[in-house]
Parts: C-alpha cells; structure tokens; sequence
C-alpha cells in the first residue's frame, strides 16, 4: 500500500522552471498517485507503462539517447518487455546522466546496490510515502541544476584529465565511463586537491541535505572510484583515505 499523504500544493510562483518528469511504472494505481502527487507540485509529468514504451519516450523526435527530454526519471524494476535495469544501464552506457529515481519492491541492501551500481541516483523501496517520494525528486532536481551551471575549466592532476562541459575523463590517455555520481565525486575531489573530506560533507555535497541513506554510499562509490582510476586499487594513488576523518584526493 503507498501512503496517501499527498504533499501541499507548491504555488506555479514558487517554481523557477517547469521539470518534464518521466514514470516507467506498469503498476497502474502507483503510476496514477505518482502523476497525482507531481502536478500537484507543478511538474509536467509522462508515462509510460512498459520499457519499451519508455526508451521510445526518451528519444523523443529523434533525439539521440545522450541527451534526454526529460529532466528526471522514476523507475521501476520490474517492467513488462525491456526491465528497469537494463534501461538505467543503456542509459548510462550511452552518456545520457539524467537523474533516475527507482522506484521497486525489491528491498534487500543487494538489489539497492544494484541500482546505484547500474547508474540510478536514488533508490526507493515499496510501499513508499508521497511525501517522501516527492522530497527526493525536489532534491535531484535541485542537484541536477546546480551541476548544469557550466564549469568551463578543465581539471587535470597527475593522469587523470577532467572536461566538465563534455561529462568525459581521461585517465593514462584512455577515457573511462564514470556514473553521474562518480563523476561528480571526482569532480570535486580534483577541485580541491589535498583536501580532507569527511563523508558527511561528501553527501552533503554530492547526494544533497535531503538524503536518507547510509553513509557507506560513500565508501561504495569511493570503490568504484578507485577501481578505474588507479592501477592498484588496493595501494591508491589518487583517492586516499585518511582514516578517521574521511577521504582526499592526492
């Protein structure tokens, strides 16, 4: 059952932009409450009740799927004709960093990693409340602008060379693929070389005040990190850990 509690109407005055939100959901009173709950926040909202439906959706007037029409995405799993998994990992596969929310009844610690390893930005369990489903979509939102503020310097230490208008990495003169999260983590890890993170100023920063989980996201992200950019993972060159205090790059 999903909670009823729909949120309080946000006022269209109070909206700086309207956001075009894309629903993958087969199950149709979840997509309806969902639909119900945005545009009483103001968003556009589409849907789409199968996967294939929703990478047609994506690709819009034959726009090509590194970009996307929409500026976030709620996901289910378990999707009839092509699932959530491995719409996410098509997705990123083809440099499309839209934020994806998943939205599934699979509640182990296992398929949630799943998610975030695949490329999802949040992952949320069923049965879930209004409320709190629409706090994480603001919050995505909201990150998903403060990134798109253009950063034209390209940052470079040691091998590794980052172009932050063209979303790329280069590391010993190969590019390698990063999900948004990773990408973004390195991004301000190389913007202050040296300096000492502790995880929570990392989520605060990268996953926002408005996230819910657990601090070992962090540590998670930081493994997979360490696994394309350094040779020897295990003895890091570039992502150090200082313990107990945190993290620093170089």
């Amino acid at each position: 059952m999903l909670s009823l509690d729909i949120p309080q109407r946000t006022s269209q005055s109070q909206l700086t932009q309207i956001n075009r939100i894309l629903i993958i959901e087969d199950e149709d009173l979840i997509r309806d409450m969902i639909v119900l709950a945005l545009e009483e926040e103001g968003y556009e909202v589409i849907t789409a009740k199968d996967g294939r439906t929703g990478l047609n959706l994506l690709q819009g007037n034959d726009c090509p799927l590194s970009d996307s029409p929409f500026d976030l995405i709620l996901l289910d799993l378990m999707l009839p004709e092509v699932n959530g998994l491995d719409i996410c990992r098509f997705l990123r596969y083809k440099g499309n960093i839209v934020p994806i929310l998943i939205l599934s009844a699979k509640a182990s610690e296992t398929d949630r990693v799943l998610g975030l390893e695949v490329g999802a930005d949040d992952y949320l369990t069923k049965p879930f409340s209004m409320r709190e489903l629409v706090a994480r979509c603001r919050a995505l939102l909201r990150r998903q602008r403060a990134y798109s503020i253009p950063q034209n310097a390209v940052k470079q230490f040691g091998d590794i060379t980052l172009f932050p208008e063209e979303c790329r990495v280069i590391v010993r003169d190969e590019e390698i693929n990063l999900s948004p999260k990773e990408f973004r983590l390195l991004e301000l890890f190389m913007g202050y070389p040296k300096r000492v993170w502790s995880r929570e100023q990392l989520i605060e920063n990268i996953w926002g005040p408005d996230f819910l989980g657990d601090t070992k996201t962090v540590d998670v992200h930081i493994r997979w990190l360490r696994e394309k950019l350094e040779q020897d993972p295990s003895n890091p060159e570039y992502l150090i850990t200082v313990r107990g205090f945190g993290y620093r790059f170089g």
